[in-house]
């Protein structure tokens, strides 16, 4: 049984406070069933990485990175984009001195 995406997120969002990072949601998508991207900010090398989940194969969910930037702006675009696309999309924002992402799955090497 797969949790649903607003339970989900509220999970990774308590996990990067806790560990003294900055977590948000800054785009709210469909509560139960919808994608999310995670935006990283690295707050002292003040650089962003974006992560967007995907399903492997043999149905393994993992992380990717979408945009090998590590720019803002240009995540920010990716974002309006996919959102233009998929109203159903969370995003949500992490802010940390190390840009820790805090997911849990298995995140696909760029």
């Amino acid at each position: 049984m797969l949790l649903s995406t607003d339970i989900w997120v509220g999970a990774l969002i308590r996990r990067a406070q806790q560990q003294g990072a900055f977590a948000a949601v800054s785009r709210k998508g469909d509560p139960q069933a919808g994608a999310v991207l995670v935006k990283a900010v690295n707050l002292r090398a003040r650089e962003a990485r974006l992560y967007s989940e995907a399903t492997r194969g043999d149905g393994e969910r993992v992380w990717m990175q979408p945009v090998a930037s590590t720019a803002e702006p240009e995540l920010d675009a990716y974002i309006e984009r996919t959102a233009r696309i998929d109203p159903d999309i969370w995003v949500i924002e992490i802010e940390d001195a190390e840009g820790r992402h805090f997911l849990v799955e298995p995140v696909e090497a760029r």
